[in-house]
C-alpha cells in the first residue's frame, strides 16, 4: 500500500504535468476540491472572458442609455422616468454627450442659416461667426447644471417643511435634465427650413415634449407639497425651459443685416450766400 508521502507525490507530479501542458491552467489547493481518484482538480480558464464581460457591460450601457433618450422623446402621464428608465442608475455619460451635441449642433446649423440667407440675397456679408460655439456650449452646460442644481437644493429645503416629500438625487436630477434636452437636437436641425411659422411650430412641439417630460418626472415629488408652491415650482421649470428654447431661435437664428447695399443717395443743401437764378422756360424768354 503506497504510503500519504507518495500519493501526495505522485499528485503533485500529475498537477505539474498538466500546467506544464497547458500555461493557462490554476490548481486549487482546497481539499474539497480532490476529485474521487484523489487527483487534484485544476480549473483552465482564458484570460479573455474579462474582456468580454467589458464588452457586454458596454453594451447594456448604450442600451440603457437609448432606451432613456426613447423615454425622453416620449412622455407620458404617470410614467415616471426616474423609477422607469433611471432605475436608481444615474449615469452621467447620457447628459454630457447630449449638451455637447446640442451646443455643436446649434451653433453649425445656426452659421448655416446665414449661408443659406447670403445665397437668398446676395446684399448680405457673411463671414463665420465660431464664437457662437463658445456661447452655445456655456449656455447649454450651465443650464444643464445649475437649473438641476438649483432645483435639487429647493426640493432639499422643501423636504425639511414637507417630511412626506422624497426628493430625488442630484444625479438624479442632472439626468433628467440631460435627457430632457435630447430633443431640442432634432429641433435645431428642421430650424434650417427657412420658413418663420414653421420654424415657430417645430419649436414648440419640442418644448412640449421636453417640457412634459420634466412635469411628469417632478410632479410626484412636488405634489407632497402645498398646492400653492407646486404649482410656482412647475411653471417656473417651464418658463425657464422656454426662455432656453427662444434664446436659442433669437441669438442663433437671426437674420444677418445687409452690409453692401449701396447706401440711398442724400440731398445736399446749397450754401445760403449762393442765390439761385430763376430760369424760365425758352417759350417765355423775352425776346
Amino acid at each position: 500500500m503506497a504510503s500519504a508521502d507518495e500519493l501526495t507525490f505522485h499528485e503533485f507530479e500529475e498537477a505539474t504535468n498538466l500546467l506544464a501542458e497547458t500555461p493557462d491552467a490554476a490548481t486549487t489547493s482546497r481539499s474539497d476540491q480532490l476529485t474521487p481518484q484523489g487527483h487534484v482538480a485544476v480549473a483552465v480558464g482564458s484570460g479573455g472572458s474579462y474582456g468580454a464581460e467589458d464588452e457586454v457591460e458596454e453594451e447594456s450601457d448604450k442600451a440603457a442609455v437609448l432606451d432613456r433618450i426613447k423615454g425622453s422623446l416620449l412622455p407620458r402621464p404617470g410614467h415616471n422616468f426616474v423609477r422607469h428608465h433611471l432605475r436608481n442608475r444615474p449615469d452621467l455619460y447620457g447628459p454630457f454627450w447630449i449638451c455637447a451635441t446640442l451646443a455643436f449642433v446649434l451653433a453649425v446649423t445656426g452659421n448655416l442659416t446665414l449661408v443659406l440667407a447670403q445665397r437668398r440675397d446676395p446684399s448680405i456679408h457673411y463671414s463665420p461667426q465660431f464664437h457662437k460655439v463658445t456661447v452655445a456650449g456655456i449656455s447649454i452646460y450651465c443650464y444643464a447644471w445649475l437649473v438641476p442644481l438649483a432645483l435639487w437644493g429647493f426640493l432639499r429645503w422643501r423636504k425639511g417643511v414637507q417630511e412626506r416629500m422624497g426628493p430625488y438625487t442630484f444625479l438624479e436630477t442632472v439626468c433628467i435634465y440631460g435627457y430632457s434636452l435630447f430633443v431640442f437636437i432634432p429641433m435645431v436641425v428642421l430650424w434650417l427650413i427657412p420658413v418663420p411659422w414653421l420654424q415657430w411650430l417645430f419649436g414648440a412641439l419640442a418644448l412640449g415634449l421636453s417640457a412634459a417630460g420634466l412635469v411628469f418626472t417632478l410632479w410626484p415629488v412636488v405634489r407632497e407639497d402645498t398646492r400653492l408652491v407646486a404649482t410656482v415650482l412647475l411653471s417656473v421649470v417651464v418658463l425657464l425651459h422656454a426662455l432656453l428654447a427662444m434664446g436659442c431661435k433669437l441669438y442663433f437664428f437671426q437674420s444677418l443685416p445687409p452690409e453692401n447695399v449701396a447706401p440711398p443717395p442724400q440731398i445736399t443743401s446749397l450754401p445760403s450766400n449762393i442765390a439761385l437764378s430763376p430760369t424760365l422756360p425758352q417759350s417765355m424768354a423775352p425776346s
